[in-house]
């Protein structure tokens, strides 16, 4: 990172908008394969009864994150650093967190490869008359090209772009299903939020819980994006001054501002997703699995509204999946690097070499993502066996908030009784989840 002087952070509502940015690299994260298939799924099996869950799923999960972006303004310090300062035993080098996040994304290659793959698929519907065998590498030297050069604005442009490109096309899908006799109505909605949970859709509620909004993968990566957009420097390194507590604190108040603009975008675009399954898909016999559900959705469509509304939703649909491989990318050519660094094996000091790293993993991991695709060519499958990986990671997430939440209740930011119950609601509500997960398994 470059060195940026301290700056007292803006106090208008406006002038913060301008600092605004990790969120948007997070929301283009986030939305991807679990959004558009996990949740599309549980609106076409529970109808419109279990909408809430989806609402609180993506709301409540946020205490987490923001106090992984707290440490990060606080500390000034990489991710990862700050999990080999975490309790517990070290073997080697590298404390026993590091180590686990080292090898629990290495198992997450498969998942990656399944989700570039699901966005070669809906584009491969786009442009039929081109290979899905063909997309996928072009998509993976696409999103090396736009990584391996380390620039952050561009990938928060790049981001920005999708985002809005997602967004806007699901909105549009859902307006336009309204228009035809498989609409909803408002009264349909609000029935999704009397907080009801029929006992035949509990696991299906709570698997969906656990892929929506914001996973172990995006709560890690967002310190990253913080750091990077320069909060901790502007904040300037703790000497305990009354100065420093109060610059430290506008730019947590910033951040904070920063992950619920994000919190906003996703929720409205993975609650778009659930409308749609739930209109176009509940009360049928046979509900398509996995990626079958987009080419399902959008022969509906063209049904429906004719073929520029199902070009529409799979536009859309590719947006939300390759914004997910392109974002989880730029995040892990930035972790591993900072593992390496912990573990000793390379300089954790040297910008020189975390650039070169950079480099390297941009086009390494493409190449990886690609070659488990092309082998195996179950994106579905694929993508279902990132979710006991993620599960296992959100338990030392949730481990590692709690220790930052002690280690910083000095300063007193996002302190009070609401925040106090949503963190410990989080925790609890993530807990949970993960280890109903890891049950699951076996």
């Amino acid at each position: 990172m470059t060195h940026i002087s301290t700056k007292e952070p803006p106090h208008s509502f406006f002038s913060r908008l301008k600092f605004l940015g990790p969120g948007f690299i997070l929301s283009a994260s986030i939305v991807g394969s679990g959004e558009l298939i996990a949740t599309t799924i549980l609106g076409a099996k529970g109808g419109f009864i279990t909408f809430w869950v989806i609402l609180v799923s993506c709301i409540v999960k946020v205490a987490i994150q923001l106090e992984f972006g707290k440490n990060a303004i606080i500390s000034g310090k990489t991710l990862m650093f700050s999990f080999s300062k975490l309790p517990g035993p070290s073997f080697g080098k590298g404390n026993w967190a590091v180590w686990a996040t080292f090898i629990l994304t290495l198992f997450k290659i498969l998942q990656l490869g399944g989700m570039l793959g699901g966005a070669s698929i809906a584009i491969g519907m786009i442009f039929p008359e081109i290979p899905v065998l063909i997309w996928v590498p072009v998509l993976g030297i696409l999103s090396s090209f736009l990584i391996y050069k380390n620039y952050y604005s561009l990938i928060e442009k790049a981001s920005i772009v999708m985002v809005v490109g997602f967004t806007l096309l699901t909105l549009a899908s859902v307006v336009a299903i309204s228009f035809t006799p498989l609409g909803f109505t408002f009264s349909d909605v609000m029935s999704g939020l009397k907080f009801e949970l029929p006992s035949d859709l509990v696991f299906i509620a709570i698997g969906a819980f656990g892929i929506t909004g914001v996973a172990s993968d995006e709560i890690i990566a967002y310190t990253y994006w913080c750091l990077e957009k320069g909060y901790a420097q502007y904040a300037g390194e703790n000497d305990g001054s009354a100065e420093w507590k109060s610059r430290a604190n506008g730019w947590i108040k910033i951040m904070q501002l920063d992950a619920v603009v994000a919190m906003i975008i996703y929720t409205i675009v993975t609650a778009a997703f659930y409308l749609l399954g739930a209109s176009i898909l509940y009360g049928r016999d046979a509900i398509p699995e996995g990626n079958e559900l987009i080419n399902s959705l959008a022969n509906i469509y063209t049904e429906s509204l004719g073929s520029e509304a199902r070009l529409a939703y799979l536009a859309g649909a590719f947006f939300a999946l390759y914004s997910s491989v392109f974002a989880t990318l730029a995040y892990w050519s930035r972790l591993f690097p900072d593992i390496f660094g912990q573990l000793g094996w390379i300089n954790p000091q040297s910008i020189t070499d975390r650039k070169k790293w950079v480099s390297i993993l941009a086009w390494l991991f493409p190449c990886l993502w690609v070659i488990t695709y092309l082998f195996i060519e179950m994106p579905t499958f694929m993508i279902l066996s990132g979710g006991v990986v993620g599960s296992v990671l959100l338990l030392i997430v949730v481990f590692a908030a709690i220790h930052f939440r002690a280690q910083n209740r000095f300063l007193k930011s996002a302190s009070g009784l609401i925040f106090e119950i949503m963190f410990w609601l989080s925790v609890a509500s993530i807990a949970t989840v993960s280890l109903y997960g890891i049950f699951k398994l076996f």
